[in-house]
């Protein structure tokens, strides 16, 4: 098993899930804002079964999407990380980032400061040439982030394979962050 890596920063910790995470993201699964652009619910099964399968990645890889805490509290807010993206999707092999919050803690900067964190393990850690993040193309929110990240949108606009043909979540951008554009932004140090 390769070394665990949980990036902390100034106020979050970035860290391998607990069994105790569930139903704190079994609930923010559930919440309509939360999952506005993404194709349902989920169910308290689904949900578990998420964290089980990011848990899986981290043990595997070392890093993937991390469960994310507040430092002070040790409240949990959701997650944020680094995974591989699966096979299907039409710019695979690649490394995504990405983010899911709990209601309470949005704009407060918290997705920001935790996938700085993550793109500085992606870059300055695992040396990584490049990394992306996609979501539906109504999803203003998260394309505001990937650009306060200094990443550029992609031209490929493609139909999400795990979304229905009928969603009207189906069609989905692209932004990519490389190596070299990321060093123009890393000016906060990690522990």
């Amino acid at each position: 098993m390769p070394e665990l890596i949980q990036p902390t920063t100034e106020h979050l910790q970035l860290r391998q899930w607990r069994e105790e995470d569930k139903p704190a993201f079994a609930a923010m699964n559930a919440d309509p804002c939360v999952m506005e652009f993404f194709p349902s619910l989920l169910t308290r099964e689904e949900s578990d079964a998420g964290v089980d399968r990011s848990s899986a990645h981290i043990e595997k890889y070392g890093w993937g999407f991390w469960a994310l805490e507040l430092r002070e509290s040790g409240e949990f807010l959701g997650f944020v990380g680094i995974k591989n993206v699966t096979d299907n999707l039409p710019f695979a092999p690649a490394v995504e980032i990405g983010w899911r919050l709990a209601r309470p803690f949005w704009g407060k900067g918290y997705a920001s400061e935790a996938a700085r964190a993550s793109l500085h393990v992606a870059f300055n850690t695992l040396c990584l040439n490049e990394v992306v993040s996609f979501t539906p193309l109504q999803n203003i929110r998260s394309q505001k982030v990937m650009e306060r990240l200094g990443m550029q949108r992609d031209s490929l606009v493609f139909e999400h394979p795990q979304v229905s043909r009928e969603s009207p979540l189906l069609r989905h951008c692209l932004y990519r962050l490389s190596a070299s554009d990321w060093k123009k932004f890393d000016v906060i140090g990690f522990d």
